[in-house]
């Protein structure tokens, strides 16, 4: 049986990840304009900081030097590799 493989939302605290790939078809133009600007893109690293309570609210993650906070949808368009 395979494993799942894991999205950004899905990615434990403070666990370094590598971004395996976006569902840019599943993101509103305006979002994916965002993502591309902050960094986001395949092979780059990535690591969820903080999730607001309740599992509704964004995710905070740190790319590169940057964090940032994203709306849990499109957190789940991106899918990582752990390692």
């Amino acid at each position: 049986m395979l494993a799942p493989i894991p999205s950004l939302e899905s990615l434990p605290l403070r666990h370094p990840a590598t971004i395996a790939a976006i569902a840019w078809d599943r993101l509103a133009l305006p979002e994916a304009r965002r993502l591309r600007e902050l960094g986001f893109d395949e092979g780059v690293g990535v690591e969820v900081l903080h999730r607001a309570s309740l599992g509704r609210g964004p995710i905070a993650c740190r790319i590169g030097r940057m964090t940032v906070a994203l709306r849990r949808t499109v957190a789940a368009t991106i899918t990582v590799s752990l390692g």
